[in-house]
């Protein structure tokens, strides 16, 4: 199954020219949080026992669940390649449309793999993956229509990874022993560069997930920054004060250029346009960098910008 993501920047210098691009592509967060100078052992030591149960304590407690419920690795995406190979293979149904990795995941690990529309289609399934708010159109479950899924399903995988802005979402503070869910640090936090994710999820699958990912899957930086990151409040409200009113905003200068907004979630909006690929170079020529879906001709989504210079040469580029 084709592989489609965002952050191919690569591909947008070669075509548009190199310079000063503003990467739109990807809901990750263009405030990222301040990385602060780290230890000399974050650098040249193996990652520690204590460090990775530091940042277990802090993650838990942000995700509201115990920390025997709570394991780190490489990136939510390391997550979605291994799970399909824990558990047996058999019927999986996943929201449509969607984060793709998770099919084509599912079905280079031998799943049948059926798109569902909707929750209850899922029914009956032996796996169903919902990814809550749904990327790229943000749509959203509660909490109760999720756990009442869970007992229709054999496995339910819900992808939170944009749900940190929304913890009234999570499934995390109630999680029933045949659901798990992914999170992402890189997204909210902006630093996807350091790979890291997380897995909630009862006790006994955590330890067969942590045998397959093997010893020191996450590195010391990350274990470090994302510790004292997670525990830092302030900067968390602040930051999801700035995107409340920010994604409003880029709604707003999105229908000024005649695009309908379709939803998204706070760190991406997802738009209805006249040609998506004509207004991908459009805004490709003005070094804006943004992402379209090879199963829409119309469908453009475009991240959060992060400062007053990003919202001016996008405001420009629109107007254009």
């Amino acid at each position: 199954m084709a592989r489609d993501h965002g952050g191919n920047l690569d591909a947008a210098q070669a075509r548009f020219g190199a310079g000063d691009w503003i990467d739109l592509s990807t809901g990750i967060n263009r405030q990222p949080w301040p990385v602060p100078p780290l230890s000399e052992a974050a650098w040249r030591a193996l990652p520690t026992q204590a460090a990775s149960d530091a940042l277990v304590r802090v993650a838990a407690a942000w995700f509201g669940c115990a920390p025997d419920r709570v394991l780190p690795v490489a990136g939510a995406t390391a997550a979605i390649q291994l799970l399909p190979r824990l558990l047996p293979a058999g019927r999986a149904a996943v929201i449509t449309p969607s984060y793709n990795e998770h099919a084509a995941s599912l079905t280079t690990a031998g799943w049948q793999v059926t798109p569902a529309p909707d929750l209850t289609a899922m029914e009956g399934a032996d796996l169903a993956v919902v990814v809550n708010p749904n990327n790229p159109d943000g749509r959203e479950w509660t909490p109760a229509r999720l756990r009442a899924l869970a007992q229709r399903v054999g496995w339910l995988i819900v992808d939170e990874s944009f749900a940190d802005p929304r913890p009234d979402l999570s499934l995390a503070p109630n999680l029933p022993n045949n659901v798990i869910v992914l999170r992402s640090f890189g997204k909210f936090w902006g630093l996807a560069g350091l790979r890291l994710g997380f897995v909630l999820a009862a006790p006994d699958l955590l330890a067969r997930l942590r045998e397959a990912a093997g010893p020191w899957s996450v590195g010391g930086p990350a274990l470090e920054i994302a510790t004292a990151a997670m525990a830092d409040r302030t900067w968390a409200d602040q930051t999801v004060t700035y995107h409340s009113e920010a994604s409003l905003n880029l709604d707003r200068l999105a229908a000024q250029a005649g695009w309908r907004p379709l939803g998204g979630t706070h760190l991406f909006r997802l738009y209805d346009t006249p040609d998506a690929v004509a207004e991908q170079d459009r805004l490709a020529r003005a070094h804006i960098w943004t992402r379209r879906f090879p199963y829409s001709d119309r469908w453009l989504r475009l991240g959060v910008p992060g400062n007053r210079a990003e919202w001016d040469r996008l405001t420009a580029a629109l107007r254009d």
